[in-house]
């Protein structure tokens, strides 16, 4: 195996991981009845704890942006808000 070939298969398994998190994370939540989310007006809006932390053009980035946030805000750490697909 070529190390072009490893070097995509590390960052599948990377990708695959950081999914999995996000989805254990909304998972759990969920049966917390913690997260809610709508689509309005073209996005999907995200709430945790009735709090609204993401507004973005697909559901899945929705969640990965609430996810983040909603992390930032429990350690209390400053967060840049960007916006997935911004330049």
């Amino acid at each position: 195996m070529d190390a072009m070939q490893r070097n995509r298969d590390e960052a599948a398994a990377l990708a695959n991981a950081e999914d999995a998190s996000v989805w254990r994370w909304f998972s759990a939540l969920l049966e917390d009845r913690r997260v809610r989310w709508r689509y309005m007006f073209g996005y999907w809006i995200v709430c945790v704890d009735r709090m609204r932390v993401a507004s973005e053009l697909t559901f899945y980035d929705a969640i990965r942006v609430a996810k983040d946030v909603a992390e930032h805000r429990v350690t209390g750490e400053k967060r840049q808000r960007v916006r997935i697909g911004d330049s």
